[in-house]
């Protein structure tokens, strides 16, 4: 069996989609390597001033670089425009959902949620979709992990959590979610849902060997 060590960061949900991996490759023994990024230890930046960069990205890619790990795992969404110099994409994973959704007080629908109700998100896109839909709404950034946002509609801070459906289904939550928006109404991230494995240019080939008997991939 072939031994990967796999980058990725240190939330639950991450080290689900390293467990994703395992299922779709089993014939790669994948050894998670927990890297924190700074996106993960700056919880007061909102996204919407960082997205399209490595907020999310920068310290795997670097470990990846110095051969501390053999290929860095990412929610596809969270790649930046440009990949650092010496680094390949070596698979994209079919999305197992492109869509948002909510999760409420009550398991309130959007449009039925009180006057006024606070919505958390940091994303440019969710909040230009939520406004669209309600103006009454306030918006409110928040940043953490899923768990921590869900706990703050717990603790009263925010009424309602605007979230990627695939997150949801990853972490076997979808027991909570109040509506899952269709891209009819509320468009979608079109990378979201996906994972991707990077690997080094020089490394590429003998990674997408190594992956090779997997179909169920969009080549790059």
């Amino acid at each position: 069996m072939s031994i990967l060590r796999v980058g990725t960061r240190p939330s639950p949900l991450a080290i689900k989609q390293v467990d994703e991996l395992k299922r779709m490759f089993p014939w790669v023994d994948f050894e998670a390597v927990i890297i924190s990024t700074i996106g993960d230890k700056d919880k007061i930046t909102p996204l919407i001033r960082v997205e399209g960069g490595d907020f999310f990205t920068r310290e795997i890619d670097q470990a990846l670089l110095s051969a501390e790990i053999d290929v860095a795992l990412h929610s596809s969404k969270d790649l930046p425009a440009l990949l650092t110099q010496g680094l390949k994409i070596a698979i994209e994973t079919v999305s197992i959902s492109p869509f948002d959704a909510l999760v409420s007080k009550g398991k309130l629908k959007l449009l039925e949620l009180p006057y006024a109700s606070r919505i958390g998100t940091s994303s440019r896109r969710r909040k230009e979709q939520i406004y669209g839909l309600r103006q009454d709404l306030i918006l409110v950034d928040i940043r953490g992990n899923i768990e921590q946002r869900l706990n703050l509609i717990d603790s009263g801070e925010i009424d309602a959590l605007v979230v990627a459906h695939a997150a949801l289904i990853r972490l076997g939550l979808e027991h909570m979610i109040a509506e899952v928006f269709s891209d009819a109404n509320f468009e979608v991230s079109p990378k979201q849902g996906s994972l991707t494995l990077v690997a080094r240019e020089d490394r590429w080939q003998e990674v997408r060997s190594i992956l090779s008997e997997q179909a169920q991939v969009t080549g790059s």
